[in-house]
């Protein structure tokens, strides 16, 4: 008697514990965790001792009013990019074009903040981020279009296409007629023109920091795109489209519509991102000004799993991370690409963990789920 009470009170426990476990947030943490204790391995090889090293990178995370505003700006950068990959992933997709998009929103960006003069703030920094947006989104509408009408794969689109975004950028820079400065010297750097002052973004009012509103833009994205995916008839679509496409269609939903909006919408993120890089401190359009925040951002994503509470979170813990990274090599002569691997790391063991918990939900027994009157409702109501 006792046993079969004892089984039926660590059931329920066990349950909720594993259900704990499989959280994105508890994931990421765990995967953050133990990529990072490769991480000081790597620095051991390289010479540098654990505490030095821990000190280069706390000191490059929060040891100055500057490092904490950089690694914000990184952050925000990183918070956009990733939130445009969940809106994809909701669908199905798998946005890896980040890094290309960035740079075609950029671009754009850079073009109306050098040209478009004489007109308030209010006026020409809302343009910058409209054309950086609108940039980006055309940029992943390109996968988007191969995918919906001709069945590419979007990983294999977006991806090549970030070669060419950054190609474009090393052409408009370089090339007189486009984007380059006046070359005044031989030592004239090849680069954009400084956005006008109208189009820089304000500063986040931190004392002795770069830090820009761009965070504040990045969390509103992250809060909008969190109540449209959970709480809309529009985010109940992308799931069922993501979850069986085959089913999805047979209730009557746009599917490829839908996967084309998600995947431009998730470009449209990336090139705002973009904008906000170029409209950030020193201003101006240079070659690597991306940085690989593209595949910085995919991480997070991926990290993340479908959670922009996580995004957030993840978001400031790898932007102080990459921030880190860069006193890392400075002050404790650990190589920069150490962050790379611990990057890498994360989406390997991201991966193995949702390896594992698919066997774990395969072993188990499938319980009954009702459906939501409301979800069905949502379904039901989609344009046919």
């Amino acid at each position: 008697m006792s046993a079969v009470t004892s089984s039926r009170t660590t059931g329920p426990h066990r349950v909720s514990l594993r259900r704990w476990a499989h959280q994105p947030v508890v994931v990421a943490a765990v995967a953050m965790i133990a990529a990072g204790a490769v991480g000081l391995i790597l620095a051991a090889f390289a010479g540098a001792a654990p505490g030095a090293t821990m000190t280069a990178l706390w000191e490059g995370m929060f040891g100055s009013g500057y490092a904490v505003g950089a690694s914000l700006n990184v952050a925000a950068t990183l918070m956009l990019v990733a939130v445009g990959f969940t809106i994809a992933h909701r669908a199905g997709l798998v946005n890896v074009g980040g890094e290309g998009q960035i740079c075609a929103g950029g671009i754009a960006a850079t073009a109306i903040g050098t040209t478009l003069t004489g007109a308030p703030a209010a006026i020409t920094l809302p343009a910058v981020l409209i054309g950086a947006a609108a940039a980006g989104w055309l940029w992943a509408a390109i996968a988007a279009y191969l995918r919906v009408r001709r069945g590419t794969s979007e990983i294999i689109t977006t991806l090549l296409l970030n070669f060419v975004g950054l190609a474009m950028v090393l052409l408009v820079v370089h090339e007189p007629a486009l984007l380059r400065q006046p070359v005044t010297s031989s030592e004239t750097l090849p680069q954009s023109e400084q956005l006008t002052p109208a189009a820089q973004l304000p500063l986040l009012g931190i004392e002795r920091s770069p830090a820009t509103i761009a965070l504040w833009i990045a969390v509103v994205a992250a809060l909008g795109t969190a109540i449209l995916v959970r709480h809309t008839a529009l985010g109940t679509r992308l799931r069922a489209v993501g979850l069986n496409p085959d089913a999805a269609a047979r209730l009557g939903l746009p599917v490829q519509r839908l996967r084309f909006l998600s995947l431009s919408a998730a470009g449209a993120f990336s090139g705002i991102a973009g904008g906000l890089l170029v409209a950030t401190a020193p201003f101006v359009l240079a070659e690597g000004f991306s940085s690989g925040y593209g595949f910085s951002g995919l991480v997070v994503g991926l990290l993340a799993r479908g959670s922009l509470a996580a995004v957030v979170a993840v978001s400031l813990l790898l932007g102080f991370l990459v921030s880190g990274g860069i006193n890392l090599q400075l002050a404790a002569n650990v190589p920069a690409s150490t962050i790379s691997v611990v990057e890498s790391l994360m989406i390997v063991f991201i991966a193995g963990a949702a390896l594992w918990t698919r066997s774990v939900r395969k072993s188990e027994p499938a319980a009954p789920q009702a459906v939501s009157p409301i979800d069905t409702a949502d379904l039901a109501g989609a344009p046919r």
